[in-house]
């Protein structure tokens, strides 16, 4: 597979904050890039300067096959982007919204408003279609912003923190959409501060933090940098805590941990210590309750790579 969005050695600098400093990013055609980091660490400008809203001091950026400098006309002509805040008109319908904004993309007044009727159906806003956008509630205004995007049929959409202050039903609803959008083969650009955003959609994941680049890969691969499994126990007992600790303590590969909910984890080499685990409390006769194989979260390592989390208080340089 080809790569559609490609940048090398990306710089943005603002008065004495380097807000990229040699970022490279890369997403291949029909797949979701997922990029990660706290606010301030570049995410949002690096998506400008990919959108040619920004130009780069340094470093060079192609959007399928198009350079964001030279060629910024035709890399617009291939993209959609979605802000983190809803930007349609909320004095306008949700269907004036979608036809103001094909025929600014120089289509007919009979094909925008079929264009329009056919996006507000795809985002389940049909109903709402003839109401003021302002009568929207938040999803649905973050709906019609993304249908509004997709106005042109981009090959390419960069989503900047499309669910940000959404609920976790109407987040649900917009990681439909998502996945929706790959389907129908576009490429998505994703940059979030929900880990288990990130987990659930993207194909690889960038993460940034103070304008550079500190890791890249799959969701899982990035679960390896803290190290393969981990095998939690809780018994139905709460007396079976020491056995229980002696056990994993024989089989882990680390140090035990012991929770106030009566749960003991440990990490294991891999996914054959839990049968291991599984004989080894039926020999005892410890019953549990909770007995499981995981890698570690995205939030570990997350927390390993920067050393914060993704909410840490801090406006983005741009």
């Amino acid at each position: 597979m080809s790569a559609i969005i490609e940048a090398h050695g990306l710089k943005k600098r603002f008065g004495t904050t380097q807000a990229l400093d040699g970022v490279d990013l890369s997403a291949e055609r029909g797949t979701v890039l997922g990029v990660l980091g706290p606010n301030g660490a570049g995410k949002t400008t690096a998506v400008r300067v990919l959108a040619t809203l920004l130009q780069p001091d340094a470093g060079t950026a192609r959007i399928a096959g198009y350079d964001v400098v030279s060629q910024p006309q035709r890399v617009r002509e291939t993209i959609g982007l979605t802000g983190q805040y809803a930007s349609v008109d909320e004095d306008l319908t949700g269907t004036e919204n979608l036809v103001m904004i094909g025929q600014l993309l120089d289509l007919s007044g009979f094909q925008a408003r079929a264009r329009a009727k056919e996006l507000l159906a795809w985002f389940d806003l049909g109903d709402a279609a003839g109401k003021p956008a302002k009568k929207y509630s938040g999803g649905m205004r973050r709906r019609l912003d993304l249908a509004a995007s997709m106005v042109g049929r981009p090959r390419v959409i960069f989503l900047d923190e499309p669910t940000t202050g959404l609920d976790p039903a109407k987040r649900e609803d917009m990681w439909d959409v998502v996945r929706n959008l790959v389907a129908d083969g576009s490429t998505v650009l994703l940059t979030t501060q929900y880990l288990d955003e990130a987990d659930a959609l993207a194909d690889k994941i960038t993460v940034i933090d103070h304008g550079r680049v500190i890791a890249n890969d799959t969701a899982d691969g990035l679960k390896q940098v803290i190290g393969g499994h981990r095998i939690k126990v809780r018994p139905r007992d709460a007396e079976h805590l020491g056995e229980v600790s002696q056990l994993l303590t024989r089989i882990g590969t680390g140090e035990v941990e012991v929770t106030g909910r009566n749960t003991v984890t440990v990490p294991v080499a891999d996914e054959t210590a839990l049968p291991v685990v599984v004989a080894g409390l039926a020999d005892a006769g410890v019953a549990v309750t909770e007995l499981s194989l995981h890698l570690p979260t995205l939030d570990e390592v997350f927390l390993t790579l920067t050393g914060k989390t993704t909410s840490t208080d801090e406006e983005d340089a741009a």
